[in-house]
């Protein structure tokens, strides 16, 4: 028996998938759970129209990622903090400031735990960060600290 998943089902498949199955395993377990429903014209248009949507909503996320990481490759981002003895901070710039300067410079929404800063930054000077924008698409954004 034909069957379209509602669910991911370990050993059978994935989401909207359509898999054969045994028609008491259908009968039994899938329909009665909602896991599945039978695959007739309907629920197979609805699958395939559920699938490209999805298909184009991640294309104009990939879109709006990669246009997001030109913005933040062509730009840069300054600190002015207050500076100790040899040039040190005091504090550091961490990911959720580097976070709010991007939201207040660029006008993009990130994630401060999707910015990856490879050394903590202790003092002046300049650096480079990575920010995951999606998956796949990674900008790498100058920072420049300097002093007050």
């Amino acid at each position: 028996m034909k069957v379209v998943l509602n669910q991911d089902v370990k050993g059978v498949g994935k989401k909207l998938q359509i898999v054969e199955v045994s028609e008491g395993y259908a009968r039994n377990f899938l329909l009665p759970k909602k896991l599945a429903v039978v695959a007739d014209n309907k629920n197979l248009n609805m699958a395939q129209g559920k699938i490209d949507s999805q298909k184009f909503k991640k294309k104009t996320e990939l879109e709006a990622a990669n246009e997001n990481k030109k913005i933040i490759e062509n730009g840069f981002i300054e600190f002015r903090h207050k500076v100790g003895e040899g040039s040190k901070l005091y504090g550091s710039v961490t990911e959720k400031d580097i976070a709010d300067k991007i939201k207040e410079k660029f006008n993009i929404e990130v994630n401060k735990k999707k910015i990856t800063i490879s050394d903590p930054i202790k003092s002046l000077g300049s650096y480079t960060v990575n920010v995951k924008l999606y998956e796949g698409v990674i900008a790498k954004l100058k920072i420049s600290v300097v002093g007050m």
